[in-house]
């Protein structure tokens, strides 16, 4: 079979950045059966509420959806496994002196897959506070209406 070259994104976590300050990102393969590439490929994969945290030097992925493959008979995974991620020992290091700082965590972002091989992006972020989110949509809303100023002066 060809591999398909390019760039495909196939789930994407768009809550993270109204929840997460973002301060590295990080592009890392994924430990996967034959059965959830399958999966991942047809888009049956949710990102909503994962997490990365570190085991006996190594990282790996919690709480990630991976639906089951239709067709693959008895031999099945469990959806929700944790994942071991594929990074460099000078990445993984850096993740981990990252993540003992108080107040940050590591969340995935989006899985894609890069000329067929499953990635995904994982990012080490700090939690809004409640006035970081309002200051957001303060912002948000005074361009909406810069913008809609602008329309209205040029189009009459």
């Amino acid at each position: 079979m060809m591999k398909k070259k390019g760039k495909k994104v196939v789930a994407s976590n768009r809550r993270a950045g109204r929840d997460y300050i973002f301060l590295d990102k990080y592009e890392a393969g994924i430990v996967l059966t034959g059965t959830e590439i399958k999966s991942i490929r047809g888009g049956n994969v949710n990102i909503q509420g994962g997490f990365v945290q570190p085991r006996n030097g190594e990282l790996y992925l919690f709480d990630i959806h991976i639906a089951p493959y239709e067709r693959a008979g008895y031999q099945t995974h469990d959806p929700t496994r944790p994942r071991k991620l594929l990074l460099h020992r000078r990445e993984i290091n850096k993740i981990i002196d990252g993540l003992t700082i108080k107040g940050l965590t590591m969340i995935p972002t989006r899985i894609f897959l890069r000329d067929g091989w499953a990635k995904v992006e994982i990012v080490l972020a700090r939690g809004k506070k409640k006035y970081d989110k309002r200051a957001d949509l303060a912002k948000r809303d005074a361009n909406r209406q810069v913008e809609r100023a602008l329309r209205e002066k040029y189009k009459g």
